[in-house]
């Protein structure tokens, strides 16, 4: 395992095919036929082709798309159900009571979508374009020159056992070279952990905040189908301590989006945001919609909620950040398509300045990157809802009222920013805390978490070195058990985690790793940060169609 990997050479590498890494390229090979240069770009991601992991509600708004292919109607871009009606409503246990849709959250103009699709979609314009994509093969490592300075990647190795040992299956991983790259590795990426501590990227910021988003996508009766309609919910089943909320989603083809989010700074060890959204679709608003039909599909993922004041510092020698990796979501919409896509428009812009400017020949760090963000309607939009997600510190009820004092009072100028605090440090003793006692799944619309995995196509070579790796093998008994009665067992949304007791000996914990969907909530939530997520081999993981 220690031989000479090969290397490929491109003056920039991108690590993700989501929104932002594809916008990212796309763009930069746009400027670059524009003024006549060559800039060679290879884009890399793991899951088996592009859109495999890519999980989202997902309603776009168009305004980055708009930018980055104005003919994008023509060019037949998977954008065909026009946003037709929204609805906001506030649930208890036996009602719903209808709100005012909040003005963030209007959607005329904006249209219902797969990302997953999108991106497959972008993968061909880029790929027109010239720009390298290469599908299933898991970057696990960076590459630093003598002076520090990233000077690109390298993909995992593939056929290496459980104990570590090459089996015969085995090859070394490659390295992509380049002289910037691009993360775009999304929510919570492994690779740009360490860059924000290489760098001190995230000295002088606020605390990432997280939520966890599962989603399953339905077919219903053609009676019930209403392609457009846009739903929110918030209040039930969740305690008013909690943020979060559902999204109901009518696609075309008689196909509904659902799914709930639960902020991970919740306080309640007891909590499971999987049992949550299962009870959420008995609600008696909402259970009606799925009786008589099927559910085609089940995934999950983290997303970045903390916005504005949780920015990391975003370039650094060799490299940019750009989509949810760094944390352009906003909150008060529920969109964040546009924003990444705008931010992989604008990194391309500043990497291009870089790469074609002879007098910054020595320069590393594509510096106009922020200023150009900065100046960009990206920044005046989250600047804008930069205090709605953290004023829900105050509960429900006091998050709703603040937001619609900012909103319609102080239209987003508040002469203060609220901030964030750290998930992780969130729990409470679970003898503190009440127990839920959450229903047995019926079969019909709620269900368990082993037959939703199987809904996510869901595989990883048994044979592998565990890609969830604890710090400390003592500490989820010692610690999360006795203190949280085994949270993990509860926050992962896959079935992952699970304490085994067998009689005359000591519980422990079981790894149940095949089962990951790569929602990287473990890594966000686990108290003392004991959980490290990896990447596993390339090709691993859910494979999600149409999500």
């Amino acid at each position: 395992m220690t031989s000479e990997r090969e290397f490929m050479e491109y003056d920039v590498v991108v690590v993700g095919a989501g929104p932002a890494g594809l916008s990212c390229a796309l763009r930069l090979k746009q400027l670059a036929a524009a003024g006549g240069q060559e800039i060679s770009i290879c884009v890399v991601d793991k899951g088996s082709e592009v859109g495999a992991h890519i999980l989202s509600g997902a309603v776009i708004e168009t305004r980055a798309l708009d930018e980055l292919l104005p003919d994008w109607r023509a060019l037949g871009a998977p954008l065909d159900t026009p946003a037709t009606q929204d609805r906001f409503l506030w649930l208890t246990q036996r009602h719903a009571v209808p709100l005012p849709t909040p003005p963030q959250m209007h959607n005329q103009g904006n249209y219902v979508i797969s990302l997953g699709n999108l991106c497959r979609w972008l993968a061909t314009q880029a790929e027109a374009a010239g720009v390298e994509i290469y599908a299933g093969f898991a970057v696990a490592e960076v590459l630093y020159d003598p002076s520090g300075a990233v000077c690109g990647v390298a993909t995992g190795d593939l056929g290496v056992g459980k104990d570590g040992t090459p089996t015969t299956q085995f090859q070394r991983g490659m390295e992509l070279r380049a002289r910037q790259t691009v993360f775009a590795e999304g929510c919570r990426g492994s690779l740009t952990g360490e860059l924000f501590t290489r760098f001190q990227l995230r000295d002088g910021v606020d605390p990432q905040t997280y939520g966890l988003g599962i989603k399953e996508l339905w077919e219903i009766e053609p009676g019930k189908s209403a392609p457009g309609t846009i739903l929110h919910t918030v209040g039930w089943p969740l305690p008013h301590d909690t943020y979060g909320g559902s999204w109901l989603y009518h696609l075309k083809d008689n196909q509904v989006s659902v799914g709930f989010v639960v902020g991970l700074d919740y306080r309640n060890p007891h909590l499971s945001p999987f049992e949550e959204f299962q009870r959420f679709k008995q609600h008696p608003a909402i259970r009606n919609l799925f009786v008589g039909g099927r559910r085609i599909s089940y995934g999950a993922r983290a997303l970045s909620e903390g916005g504005l004041q949780s920015l990391p510092r975003l370039t650094f020698p060799g490299g940019l950040l750009v989509g949810d990796t760094a944390g352009f979501l906003n909150v008060a919409k529920i969109k964040g398509t546009h924003t990444a896509m705008k931010s992989g428009i604008e990194a391309a812009g500043a990497l291009h300045a870089l790469l074609c400017d002879a007098s910054a020949d020595g320069a590393r760090e594509a510096t106009s990157y922020r200023p150009r963000l900065e100046a960009s309607w990206l920044w005046d939009e989250l600047y804008r809802v930069r205090n709605i997600r953290p004023a829900f510190r105050w509960g429900l009820l006091g998050g709703i009222a603040y937001a619609a004092v900012d909103t319609y009072l102080l239209r987003g100028k508040a002469p203060w920013t609220l901030h964030h605090h750290a998930d992780h440090l969130q729990l409470r003793p679970a003898a503190t805390q009440p127990r839920i006692d959450y229903p047995r799944p019926d079969g019909v619309v709620s269900f368990d978490r082993l037959s939703s995995v199987f809904l996510s196509n869901t595989n990883h070579e048994e044979n592998q070195p565990a890609h969830l790796r604890l710090r400390d093998s003592e500490v989820p008994v010692t610690h999360n058990l006795a203190l949280y009665d085994a949270p993990e067992q509860r926050y992962c949304p896959a079935g992952v985690y699970e304490i085994v007791r067998v009689e005359h000996a000591a519980p422990r914990l079981q790894i149940n790793a095949q089962n990951c969907v790569h929602c990287k909530t473990c890594d966000i939530k686990d108290p003392t940060q004991n959980i490290h997520w990896v990447v596993p081999e390339g090709g691993g993981g859910p494979n999600y169609p149409n999500m």
